[in-house]
């Protein structure tokens, strides 16, 4: 089965820009993904609920 990926907007907790992620619809994880402005590592939680995506975000280095 493929998995269709959602396009998700959060803000870097570094530069507050708004970037554009995609995320995994299907189940709830915890991740590193650098932003695409300024390349700094973000920690990100994605949590699923039926069919709704909360998303949790932070500079890598402060956790959770």
């Amino acid at each position: 089965m493929i998995t269709q990926l959602k396009e998700e907007t959060i803000t870097c907790p570094f530069c507050w820009e708004l970037i554009e992620i995609l995320v995994d619809p299907t189940e709830s994880q915890t991740y590193t993904e650098d932003c695409s402005v300024c390349c700094h590592p973000i920690l990100i939680r994605c949590e699923v609920d039926l069919h709704q995506i909360n998303l949790v975000v932070t500079q890598e280095d402060l956790g959770f």
